[in-house]
């Protein structure tokens, strides 16, 4: 079929013009850009300026000031804090290697079907309502005070070890959990398709369902260890000297509380980056969830 005459005079005037131009580049709006930084910035200086005016034309900021925040003070504890204070990252690092094993046991014996597990899967759900039931702090007391005092042989008796111990049965009853969340949201075709090649539950949960389920909990998990490391310091409680106990030993010979503020410091300087961390990988996270369901 021949082409009307305007058509192919149209191709033409084009195909003598050329291509059309590329569309005139647009510049970089820089008040639009830094508008709602300059907005959040300054909003932040008023409110905490404010704060800052109220607490400190306060009658008592004075003594406040010389009681909490005295430089000198600060200086004079800093050595006998922080050295108490790497003991309080031992402690955190041990437990927390603990707690991320037997709370995988825990886990994945809740999660295994077989009926002759039955029992087993009992324990653990017990176990779990026991040790998430009672406050941490109330463990460690009764671990720290209760178990050297019986003085069992072959068993330690420090109370750094059973308060130890008592941290790690605590936590890990909420990372079984979470461990278990991670299990439970690994689609069921999963383990019909390792079961048929063969596999056993035990390869099943190795091979197929733990790798996807401990990716997935990873979030989670970075916030029971932020607050791992801050509750370590509840160990002080019997006696331990870690941050919190030799800055209180240095209050007591003072009368002055601003070794407390170097303790609130140092753990500040530990767990600001451990959340920002947490913060990322849950971004992180999310994305990669959303592009799977893309």
């Amino acid at each position: 079929m021949t082409r009307p005459a305007s058509a192919q005079g149209g191709q033409t005037e084009r195909a003598r013009r050329g291509p059309p131009p590329p569309p005139p580049k647009q510049g970089f709006d820089w008040r639009a850009a830094a508008l709602p930084s300059a907005i959040g910035a300054t909003s932040i200086a008023v409110v905490f300026g404010a704060l800052a005016w109220i607490v400190t034309s306060a009658d008592q900021w004075p003594r406040i000031k010389a009681q909490f925040f005295s430089l000198e003070a600060m200086v004079a504890a800093f050595p006998r804090v922080l050295q108490g204070f790497w003991v309080n990252i031992q402690v955190w690092l041990t437990v927390l290697a603990c707690i991320l094993a037997w709370a995988l046991v825990l886990a994945v014996v809740r999660s295994l079907r077989a009926p002759w597990c039955a029992p087993f899967r009992l324990m653990v759900v017990i176990y779990i309502d026991i040790f998430r039931g009672v406050p941490v702090l109330l463990l460690v007391l009764l671990f720290g005070f209760g178990i050297p005092a019986l003085n069992l042989p072959g068993l330690p008796n420090s109370g750094l070890f059973w308060g130890g111990v008592a941290m790690v049965l605590s936590y890990a009853a909420y990372v079984a959990e979470i461990y278990r969340s991670g299990i439970d949201a690994v689609h069921e075709g999963q383990r019909a398709a390792a079961k048929s090649l063969g596999l056993s539950e035990w390869q099943t949960l190795r091979h197929a369902i733990l790798p996807q389920a401990l990716r997935n909990v990873v979030p989670a998990l970075m916030n029971i260890v932020v607050a791992l490391q801050k509750d370590v310091a509840l160990l002080s409680v019997i006696g331990v000297r870690d941050a919190v106990r030799e800055a209180q030993i240095y209050t007591a010979s003072t009368f002055n509380y601003s070794s407390l503020i170097v303790a609130a410091g140092l753990f500040l300087l530990a767990t600001i980056p451990m959340a920002r961390l947490a913060d990322y990988l849950t971004r992180r996270d999310r994305m990669r969830r959303l592009q799977m369901a893309a």
